[in-house]
């Protein structure tokens, strides 16, 4: 996987860049200058991050694997520690699907009821394989949604959620924030 150098990144004009920040040349990457990168995040092959309004800010540690997209015109917040794996997508704008009004971008707001959202997934939440995250989704810390999920609904922290619509399966311990403490420890040395 060939990655942007640092300089080239830099050039890009994001609105902040961390150190050790990895993003593929294969990536498509829009609005960037509404785009914040935390420390040590990596963006794999065919990700598409386009920020609208509200941006789009990973914080540091966060994993975006291929073939995810960050979409919308809210606000789209990965905490630190966070990650999504293969062919994840977050929304935070979807058209109105009722049939009151028309859809998709090619035709004018006047005539559409896109509706718009943050969505934040919390510090040590993962989210599996070619699930769906909704416009409004707050993802409590250290969530993790099992893969093929969708989720419609917030999650309380430390649940294991999964199917359609994601439903609370489970508990997640709550040790991996000892790790995270021995972790960061071990970067300090």
């Amino acid at each position: 996987m060939a990655m942007h150098s640092r300089a080239a990144l830099e050039r890009m004009g994001f609105q902040s860049l961390g150190e050790n920040v990895q993003v593929s040349e294969l990536a498509s990457l829009h609005g960037v200058t509404r785009i914040s990168l935390g420390s040590h995040v990596r963006i794999d092959d065919f990700c598409v991050l386009s920020a609208g309004e509200g941006g789009i800010a990973l914080g540091s540690q966060v994993h975006i694997a291929p073939f995810c997209g960050l979409v919308g015109a809210g606000r789209i917040t990965l905490e630190d520690f966070s990650g999504l794996a293969a062919r994840v997508s977050v929304y935070s704008s979807s058209d109105d699907y009722t049939g009151v009004h028309l859809t998709n971008p090619t035709v004018p707001p006047a005539y559409t009821g896109v509706k718009h959202a943050d969505v934040r997934l919390g510090r040590h939440a993962i989210v599996g394989a070619g699930s769906v995250i909704l416009p409004g989704i707050i993802l409590g810390e250290g969530v993790a949604i099992g893969a093929l999920s969708l989720v419609n609904r917030s999650c309380e922290p430390f649940g294991i959620f999964a199917g359609t619509p994601a439903r609370r399966v489970g508990d997640r311990s709550r040790q991996l924030l000892e790790a995270e403490q021995r972790f960061l420890a071990s970067t300090r040395t």
